[in-house]
């Protein structure tokens, strides 16, 4: 496995990409979503976890976060078990009209792995880049706020609920983040 996207500096901040076994759709619906804020909201107060932006798309997340605990890794691991269990559990037992599908596909993935149970709902990669200069932060930040405007759900970054960019523009949000401030640029 290729050595460049992995979390090395355990205390570091990164800019990761969690991503659903075959780009599955599952965030298109609330509850999911949903689970994910709540195991954000928990990390954040239980496992030392900062997170500075976030957005949610139908099937990826991307995060600006770092840990506190110098175990950024355990934490990111601790947060997909937890909502693939979450998630898995809501598609088994509710009313998901999409479960046969969905279930055929996590357990197609998990067969291709030893180290699976029945079902593999995140893929292994995190896609990890370590955060290393003020330029890069300022990219990041652009680049998750404005995913679902460049995926057509909203018009402006700060219209889209489950982002952090309506944290940033001072609206009502779904749970508070570690701010960043970066230095004042004039675009030309």
């Amino acid at each position: 496995m290729s050595e460049t996207y992995k979390i090395k500096d355990q205390n570091g901040m990164y800019f990761l990409t969690l991503q659903i076994v075959n780009w599955i759709d599952i965030f298109t619906r609330k509850i999911y979503r949903d689970i994910i804020i709540d195991s954000f909201k928990y990390s954040i107060e239980n496992k030392g976890f900062d997170v500075f932006a976030y957005v949610i798309i139908s099937n990826h997340i991307h995060l600006l976060c770092k840990s506190n605990t110098d175990d950024l890794s355990g934490t990111i691991r601790d947060i997909k078990s937890f909502t693939s269990k979450q998630m898995l559990r809501y598609i088994q037992e509710e009313n998901e009209s999409r479960r046969t599908w969905m279930l055929n596909l996590f357990e197609f993935e998990a067969k291709k792995h030893k180290r699976n149970s029945k079902y593999q709902v995140w893929t292994h990669k995190n896609h990890a880049e370590y955060i290393y200069s003020n330029k890069f932060i300022r990219q990041k930040l652009d680049y998750i706020h404005n995913n679902p405007v460049e995926a057509g759900i909203v018009e402006h970054p700060e219209e889209y609920l489950y982002s952090s960019a309506r944290n940033y523009a001072g609206l009502d949000n779904l749970f508070t983040i570690e701010m960043l401030s970066l230095p004042w640029i004039t675009v030309n």
